[in-house]
């Protein structure tokens, strides 16, 4: 019990507070356990050797279904695939909250085939101008993107994520997709109430700036 208690402030803490970003954070959490285990005389190199090649697995792993959400990503990229539906979408002339359901399905739709940062550099500079137009506000737009683009990354059974967590847990996809759907109805419950309620985004944003 010791160990997390010291890991979860040391690695949060870290994140909230400022002092370290995600990665930076997870290089604090590492050393910690480092030392914990020194402390504890709990490190040896068996357990060394494991935790690396352990590590290596996951890296090449995790890797690999990058590399593949890639070569898909220029694929369509190279099409011009979410540029022309972003044109499509301009065409329909929607409303402020039409124009949100269609580029939520949009990037719900994209999310299942392609990486995060490659539908944000391909698709933002065509919809952005739509949303503030509309009278949404970039921030808010893009917590709202994140959480449209994480939550299509855990939609079942193609969601990447899940691909992730099948090959790290070793359980079948099925499996990994129905224990998953939980945090899809909670990200898809958090994206409606965004809509409905932006203050939600922007408190924090507003008392700060």
């Amino acid at each position: 019990m010791l160990p997390i208690l010291v890991l979860i402030p040391l690695v949060l803490g870290g994140i909230y507070s400022g002092l370290a970003t995600p990665s930076e954070a997870a290089a604090l959490g590492l050393t910690g356990t480092l030392i914990i285990t020194i402390v504890l005389r709990q490190l040896t190199w068996k357990v060394l050797v494991e935790s690396l090649g352990g590590a290596v697995r996951i890296t090449c792993m995790a890797l690999s279904i990058l590399v593949a959400a890639g070569i898909l990503s220029s694929a369509m990229g190279f099409l011009h695939i979410p540029q022309e539906i972003s044109k499509l979408i301009v065409s329909l002339e929607l409303g402020p909250y039409g124009l949100i359901l269609i580029i939520g399905i949009f990037y719900l739709i994209l999310g299942l085939f392609m990486e995060g940062l490659s539908i944000c550099v391909m698709s933002l500079p065509i919809t952005l101008p739509l949303i503030i137009g509309a009278g949404y506000d970039p921030i808010w737009f893009g917590i709202f993107l994140v959480i449209t683009v994480e939550l299509a990354q855990v939609t079942p059974p193609v969601g990447f994520n899940l691909f992730v967590l099948q090959a790290l847990s070793g359980q079948p996809i099925e499996k990994v997709a129905i224990a998953a759907f939980p945090f899809f109805l909670l990200l898809a419950s958090t994206a409606v109430l965004l809509v409905f309620f932006p203050q939600i985004a922007l408190w924090l944003p507003d008392q700060l700036y």
